[in-house]
């Protein structure tokens, strides 16, 4: 009997309706002919407490710590005992195995857990599918691997587990037990990814609540040419007052020039053309279909995560979505066609954009040198039905398709102008642009983001029609809000300091991975750390004290995006993840002596907005749990007095 193991329920049913022999359902699993396909629910084990390595370990003591496994335990989770249990039994019946989890590193560890876990000591094959209709799970079937192939991701995934726990269970245990040393009874919890998204935040609400707007001044001038008109501005010279960015920070000049300036004749001096092609965007990774949902249909990106899940496994409309490629496989070119028809037939937009795109062409996008266990998420060709799509499901699946659509229309073409004014010896300048074949851009947009010049000749004349100064205010960085916290996690790089690790970084996948981040949001949601106001993404005061408490590298990215670098070395170069643990053990050891229950008190006095001079003798004095608890976790806005540098 062969047997294989999917990671869920609807993998199975996929698998089970591509197999030739039609399937009976049977406790746990499907059976078709002499295959026999059951699933798991997610993690069916976890990583074992710390009592069971040890009973001393249940008290928690900041004299155990740290708490290093000698040999690590897993443990069936509470509600996945039945279905373990009808692994096990199957795996007793069968000849050969077939490991069917998702294409990702976390698919790769949750079902060969289950295989190693339950004691399968014989060959492994592994079915990789990112496509649930038939044909794609069909041709997945016939070509079966040796799971022994993905033997490093599935070390860089086990490593990567052992490390979070590590990590995880040292730093929480310690940082709750000296913040109840300072009163606060609640678990302060401590991750190496969710941890750093929080002080993206915590920095960047310090940065706008200490942000000191800095006036300044730009002069303008309708200048009227030889075939029409256009509005051109001042650049002050170096003799004015500017800021770092050239900005006129005194009235005086410009009004001074203003006054001069009506009626005045002046020579266009420099005139520079630039005719530019711009592809259509690539296909959407999660990420990048994440942030574009919450900019044009304010969805969270953990509301994206679960619309893209169902229109993959219950809808069937698109490929796998967990993804971080941007890319197709080369031979699903041929196909796009019929696959596009399908897809767009139940949509009026998404038919309108069909009929303009010329399958002929071959974008950037299929390149199967980008595209490693999973491609970009694609419809599936499965035409929709807008009476079983919600509103929202109907978006997100217009994004998708819309982008691969793009793939089969001409580039953007436009001619960039710019031109340079002197008038009564000072100079002017303007900025149009002139779209020359619209291209893709209309599937995106119709709005004009840049006006055209009228046509222009280097050394024609002008005249000043009109001018007016306008006083404006540097303004403070946005808040974060979804898209723009699933951005920063994207691109992480840009908000490192140090140029040596930036310029390593940007090669990284960021903070978490594609199938992590909109959970890590809500998390730091849940956890009452971040709090939503409007679409904005705030720290609470509870969460910027915990920031405060923390040594500066545990809330920064550095830390977590270099491992990601060690682990993507575990998974794609084969290097051991013994050295990453060990030098891991050797952080722990150094962050836990930091741990100062005293930093802890002021953070959290700050927090409440009580004074934190107050001295202390023996145990903090402690208001009531219930009123204490409830003040740290509802109150918001950022209480730390942490400067943090702009991203």
């Amino acid at each position: 009997m062969r047997l294989i193991i999917a990671e869920k329920p609807s993998l199975a049913r996929a698998i089970a309706d591509a197999l030739p022999a039609p399937s009976r359902r049977e406790d746990g699993a499907l059976v078709a002919g002499e295959t026999v396909v059951t699933w798991c629910l997610g993690h069916l084990l976890e990583q074992a407490p710390p009592d069971a390595y040890d009973p001393a370990y249940k008290p928690w003591r900041l004299d155990r710590l740290p708490i290093l496994p000698g040999r690590w335990k897993l443990t069936p989770r509470p509600k996945a005992r039945s279905q373990l249990a009808v692994i096990r039994r199957l795996l007793k019946q069968a000849g050969e195995v077939v490991h069917a989890g998702d294409p990702d590193r976390e698919g790769q560890l949750l079902v060969q857990e289950v295989i190693e876990h339950l004691g399968w000591t014989g060959p492994v094959a592994r079915l990789l599918i990112s496509d649930l209709n038939a044909p794609a799970v069909k041709r997945a079937l016939s070509r079966l691997e040796d799971n022994a192939r993905y033997a490093p991701l599935f070390r860089a995934a086990q490593a990567r587990a052992r490390a979070d726990w590590l990590y995880g269970i040292n730093l929480t245990r310690a940082w709750t037990l000296i913040g109840r040393q300072a009163g606060h009874d609640g678990v302060l919890s401590v991750g190496r990814v969710q941890t750093p998204v929080l002080g993206l935040v915590v920095r960047r609400d310090a940065e706008i609540r200490d942000f000191a707007p800095r006036p300044f001044h730009v002069l303008w001038a309708d200048l009227a040419v030889a075939r029409g008109g256009l509005r051109a501005w001042w650049v002050p010279g170096e003799a004015h007052p500017l800021d770092d960015q050239g900005r006129l920070l005194a009235r005086a000049p410009a009004d001074a020039l203003a006054a001069r300036l009506p009626g005045a004749e002046g020579r266009l001096t420099q005139l520079e053309r630039r005719d530019k092609r711009q592809a259509a965007p690539l296909p959407y990774s999660l990420s990048a279909l994440q942030v574009d949902a919450a900019r044009r249909h304010g969805l969270s990106a953990k509301a994206v995560l679960d619309i893209c899940q169902r229109l993959y496994e219950r809808h069937q409309l698109i490929t796998y979505p967990r993804s971080d490629c941007r890319y197709l496989p080369e031979e699903h070119w041929a196909g796009a066609r019929a696959t596009l028809e399908g897809a767009c037939g139940g949509d009026q937009t998404l038919s309108r954009w069909l009929a303009g795109a010329d399958f002929s062409r071959r974008s950037r996008a299929w390149n199967d040198k980008h595209v490693g266990a999973h491609h970009a998420l694609a419809p599936t060709g499965k035409t929709a039905d807008p009476d079983r799509l919600s509103g929202q499901e109907a978006d997100v699946f217009r994004l998708i398709a819309r982008n691969v659509l793009a793939q089969f229309y001409p580039a953007l073409s436009t001619r960039e102008v710019k031109a340079e004014f002197t008038i009564l010896g000072e100079c002017f300048r303007a900025r149009g642009q002139e779209v020359l074949e619209a291209g893709w851009k209309p599937l995106f947009t119709t709005r004009e983001e840049v006006p055209p010049l009228p046509p222009l000749d280097e050394g024609e004349s002008c005249r000043v029609e009109d001018v007016g100064v306008e006083d404006r205010e540097t303004r403070p960085p946005e808040p974060f809000t979804d898209a723009s916290l699933i951005k920063a996690m994207m691109n992480i790089a840009r908000y490192v300091d140090d140029p040596a690790i930036r310029r390593t970084l940007r090669d990284s996948d960021g903070l978490g991975t594609e199938a992590t981040r909109a959970g890590i949001i809500e998390t730091l949601l849940e956890r009452g750390y971040l709090a939503r106001e409007g679409k904005a993404l705030k720290a609470t005061r509870l969460g910027s004290a915990l920031i405060a408490s923390l040594p500066e590298a545990v809330g920064r990215p550095e830390r977590t995006a270099q491992w990601e670098q060690r682990l993507s070395a575990i998974a794609e170069d084969g290097a051991a993840p013994t050295p990453f643990l060990d030098g891991l053990v050797a952080d722990l050891r150094e962050l836990l002596g930091r741990a100062d229950a005293d930093r802890m008190q002021r953070a959290l006095a700050e927090a409440r907005g009580v004074d934190a001079r107050v001295p202390r003798r023996g145990k903090a004095q402690r208001k009531p749990a219930g009123r204490r608890q409830g003040q740290a976790g509802k109150r918001r806005g950022g209480a730390g007095r942490q400067r943090g540098k702009r991203p």
